[in-house]
């Protein structure tokens, strides 16, 4: 399976403010685990072998 990389956010600069204002007024610990919900509900959507691909590309470009 190969995963879509190229932009597919109709508005990113929206996508990443409603991230941000998620985010707005929590702690680091309460970001921190936000981020973690976060990942776990979008890793059940797209399932095991398309969430072990973004892992894998996640990974080797950091």
């Amino acid at each position: 399976m190969s995963l879509t990389l190229t932009p597919n956010l109709a508005d990113p600069d929206a996508a990443y403010a409603a991230l941000l204002a998620a985010h707005k007024g929590l702690s680091e610990a309460d970001t921190q685990a936000l981020n973690a919900r976060l990942v776990l509900v979008l890793m059940n959507h797209v399932g095991a072998e398309v969430f072990a691909e973004a892992l894998r590309l996640a990974r080797e470009a950091g």
